[in-house]
């Protein structure tokens, strides 16, 4: 199935993302770490690709920035055991989680979901295919971030709260996850403003020679 996987972003049916997963991500933002994994959701609308740009909506000033290893998978899996989690990862990417946080903040005081601060068209930069023998999950890979070639975030996989076996058993308890479905597997800290005119360009790099790059544009 890996060949139809390359083409993950066309057969996707839902992008899976988990706040919170790296403690000092919780503590720069004021937030308690968790103790369970916090899932929300982005529609596949939210992909953009090189070389695309990312668009702020016209009524937004700025977005915050949120790089991230995506997790494709590959068979359907509902219920699985932390043994048969990584047998339903198909591959690999590298995302950004785009933010607008001043009305994800509101929303959050008013008890409201925030998916309009998440999941707004372009919300979801993704980068290409990685094959699945290029991350080993018991070792790390180096998550990293620059904006106008100023480095604002450079983390570890290995610093989750939650692993990626982890992530897949809790979210496969309650929602059946598919072939070509993505999960943002949370961002480490950093995180920080962009507005129309900036660039960034965000790369991760590990074990196995893997070394991927990615550019946007925001406007």
């Amino acid at each position: 199935m890996t060949d139809s996987l390359r083409n993950f972003r066309s057969i996707c049916k839902k992008i899976i993302c988990i706040g919170r997963n790296y403690s000092e991500h919780a503590s720069e933002l004021g937030n308690a770490v968790p103790s369970k994994p916090i899932i929300f959701m982005k529609p596949p609308s939210a992909f953009v690709t090189e070389p695309n740009d990312i668009q702020i909506p016209s009524e937004w000033n700025e977005l915050h920035h949120e790089v991230e290893l995506g997790v494709i998978i590959d068979k359907k899996c509902q219920n699985v055991s932390k043994e048969e989690a990584e047998e339903n990862i198909g591959g690999y990417c590298l995302a950004l989680d785009m933010t607008e946080r001043t009305i994800q903040n509101e929303l959050k005081k008013q008890g409201h979901p925030w998916l309009l601060a998440k999941g707004f068209d372009t919300s979801c930069p993704c980068g290409d295919f990685i094959e699945k023998s290029k991350i080993n999950l018991s070792s790390s890979v180096d998550l990293w971030l620059n904006v106008n070639g100023n480095r604002k975030q450079n983390g570890h996989t290995s610093e989750m709260i939650f692993s990626v076996p982890d992530l897949i058993v809790y979210i496969s308890k309650y929602i059946t996850l598919e072939h070509g479905d993505l999960i943002l597997t949370g961002t480490p800290a950093g995180v920080g403003p962009v507005k129309r005119g900036d660039q960034i360009q965000a790369g991760i790099n590990g074990e196995n020679d893997l070394k991927y790059s990615m550019k946007f544009n925001v406007v």
